[in-house]
């Protein structure tokens, strides 16, 4: 029977390898080169976020890393404060068990997310305050990205070599099969790239990244501007009833 939990470790007495030279170095470069961009939109979007809703802008929360090692995970805050999180326990297991393809709950028109939080999703922004989790060395800029701790017994034990990675901020899943691949299929991208981590990969993945995010946002555009006319047409509909009552 798999844990109801993750541990602490996946192997609390076993010595693992350090992280590849080439990583970290990788990671770190990529982000000093990239600060003129990031810090300006790191300022604007917490001010938005403090302007469009109350509460703090950055968002902490438990992750499981790499070796099952949990760590405090930043992001800048999307939804309402008082959001109910159990909607999205109970999408995620129904997402597993269905096998149906993993879309977001922010890409189908999710009530909780604060004006525009659906954009600062789809379009990565939200994720910006993790370049702080990557300088200290509890992730990489790529990778398989980290489960909550309540999600990981959904990971069957051959599945759990992902966990041999550093969490990413973006991976292969995120770069190639994102809203449209299965849990498991999600899993099977994972795996090949613990089994074909290399600087090359890493370097492809960041760069098929943006355009993966251009797609996620457009079609995000697409549903909220779906629900918005479905909304206003049903509007309409009840105001002619009431009119003709």
């Amino acid at each position: 029977m798999e844990p109801a939990a993750a541990p602490a470790a996946l192997w609390p007495n076993v010595a693992t390898p350090a992280v590849c030279v080439w990583k970290r170095l990788l990671d770190i470069v990529c982000i000093l080169i990239s600060l003129p961009v990031t810090l300006p939109l790191v300022a604007v979007v917490a001010l938005w976020i403090k302007l469009a809703s109350r509460g703090p802008a950055i968002f902490r929360q438990e992750r499981i890393g790499r070796n099952g090692r949990r760590f405090i995970l930043y992001k800048f805050r999307s939804m309402y404060v008082d959001a109910d999180t159990q909607r999205h326990a109970s999408y995620f297991s129904h997402l597993v068990k269905s096998n149906c393809p993993m879309v977001k709950l922010d890409m189908l028109c999710d009530s909780r997310l604060i004006p525009m939080g659906c954009l600062l999703r789809a379009a990565g922004l939200d994720e910006l305050p993790q370049l702080f989790n990557v300088l200290r060395g509890e992730m990489s800029l790529v990778g398989p990205r980290p489960c909550l701790p309540e999600e990981y017994r959904y990971f069957t034990r051959s599945q759990r070599v992902r966990f041999e990675a550093l969490p990413g901020l973006t991976g292969i899943w995120q770069a190639q099969g994102k809203d449209v691949s299965t849990f498991a299929e999600m899993n099977e991208m994972d795996a090949r790239y613990v089994r074909e981590s290399s600087p090359l990969l890493d370097l492809s993945i960041m760069l098929r990244t943006p355009c993966a995010l251009l797609r996620q946002m457009r079609l995000a555009f697409r549903r909220h501007h779906a629900a918005a006319v479905a909304r206003f047409s049903f509007g309409k509909s009840d105001y002619s009833t009431q009119s003709m009552g």
